[in-house]
């Protein structure tokens, strides 16, 4: 199925259409046009440092890990224990299966966010004390002003 305009009009074209991504979007000769920005408009945005790539990419691991609603639950009742919290526990607050349970609680582990000891058979989870400063550290790079403000 082509989308796109219809071959009537296209026929009716001096120059010929170009079809990119699969016949999806056209692909205009004109060249887009710019608005200057009114003198009257608003101020300036302030300039942000740009995060290096070893940072964005901790940053983006640490919200996907807390981006999944069933995670950030998990992760706000294991940090809310003042003792590591067994994986029966965690499992029995959720309607969720034990296997869905545990790859939650590995991806909050990968990404720094909770430890596990063992105890014989159970697990045992804990928020990592370097996952809590993580959390503080993103709020900072990402908003250095509600960090003066709060701090």
């Amino acid at each position: 199925m082509r989308v796109g305009p219809p071959l009537a009009r296209v026929a009716r074209r001096t120059r010929p259409v170009q079809y990119i991504d699969s016949d999806r979007f056209i692909l205009y000769d004109k060249p887009m046009t710019m608005r200057a920005r009114p003198e009257d408009c608003c101020a300036e945005p302030e300039p942000v440092e740009a995060l290096g790539a070893a940072e964005r990419e901790r940053l983006v691991g640490l919200f996907q890990a807390l981006g999944e609603p069933t995670r950030l639950e998990i992760y706000r009742l294991i940090a809310a224990q003042p003792a590591p919290i067994c994986v029966c526990d965690v499992v029995a607050r959720f309607d969720l299966r034990q296997p869905t349970i545990s790859h939650h609680l590995k991806v909050l582990r990968e990404a720094g966010l909770v430890t596990v000891s063992r105890r014989g058979v159970w697990a045992y989870y804990a928020p990592d004390p370097r996952g809590s400063e993580l959390l503080r550290e993103a709020a900072a790079a990402i908003a250095p002003e509600l960090q003066a403000v709060a701090g």
